[in-house]
């Protein structure tokens, strides 16, 4: 049955782990998406989520950054502030920078801000961050405060990286965005370590590989991830808009409600809301979101 034809009473409560928001309308323009991106650049906030979304049974959202200016982490905040459909934001610091424990401090002081993005994006390449010790310092901070890192934009030395990460500071909760992109063949050696990292989560989104046949659902890569992470360390997200350019919301999500689904409802109920209860702490704002 589609989602969007099952009964209310019957339907799975849904946590959306990853969405963006930004309005390329507002004075200064936004940093990203660029001008020249006819599917995404306009204004992309709640209420156009809303439309979309929770037709599925989507009842909350978490949005992860989609800026590096460190004010944005404030207007996401004021933005959330409206709509109670957002249950958290991910935002954008720089751990090891002279400023990122005030920074921390002040948005922490909001308990939507749920934690930060960090890996290779916005020029920053967290790989040789490692070796600085204020980095990994402030990355202990960001774990002292009970708050989680995602690791943007997938690439196999990232996963290495990730690791480093895990061994430096092994209470920080991190979660692996998009991982279905990356082959997992290009780290293999390295996949089956994170199968005993509690910590680490994997978010199953952008389910999709491009072919000379069009889009093709990753089933094999899910399948070995679910392998690794198991029934309690897999999170769903959209990437709302930016999954534009793959396809449209209701597509991905039938293709991984089906998957899910098809592995029983109680590890359905796990990969749509109760494991991002764990990964991120979010918060319950309104009755229709699950306890």
């Amino acid at each position: 049955m589609s989602p969007t034809l099952e009964a209310a009473s019957d339907r799975i409560p849904v946590i959306d782990c990853h969405i963006h928001l930004f309005d390329t309308t507002r004075p200064g323009g936004v940093p990203w998406p660029p001008k020249n991106d006819e599917a995404l650049y306009k204004p992309a906030l709640p209420a156009r989520y809303r439309s979309i979304a929770v037709k599925f049974g989507v009842v909350g959202a978490i949005e992860v950054e989609a800026s590096p200016l460190i004010e944005d982490n404030q207007w996401v905040l004021d933005v959330a502030a409206k709509d109670k459909i957002i249950v958290g934001t991910v935002g954008h610091l720089e751990p090891g920078t002279a400023d990122f424990r005030r920074d921390l401090e002040r948005f922490h002081r909001n308990r939507l801000f749920r934690g930060i993005r960090y890996g290779n994006l916005w020029n920053s390449d967290i790989h040789d961050k490692l070796a600085n010790p204020e980095f990994v310092a402030g990355l202990k901070e960001l774990a002292a405060a009970d708050l989680s890192l995602d690791r943007a934009n997938p690439t196999a030395r990232l996963m290495g990286d990730m690791l480093r990460v895990s061994d430096a500071v092994p209470n920080l909760r991190i979660i692996l965005d998009h991982i279905p992109q990356l082959d997992t063949k290009l780290y293999e050696g390295d996949l089956h370590r994170f199968a005993d990292r509690k910590q680490i989560y994997a978010k199953i989104s952008e389910p999709f590989e491009r072919t000379p046949q069009g889009l093709v659902f990753s089933k094999g890569r899910i399948d070995e991830l679910f392998g690794v992470f198991g029934e309690d360390r897999v999170v769903f997200g959209s990437d709302w808009p930016n999954s534009d350019h793959w396809a449209p919301y209701e597509k991905a999500f039938t293709a991984l409600h089906e998957y899910f689904m098809a592995k029983g409802r109680p590890v359905a109920e796990k990969y749509f809301w109760k494991n991002s209860a764990k990964a991120y702490k979010w918060v319950r704002r309104d009755a229709s979101q699950p306890a």
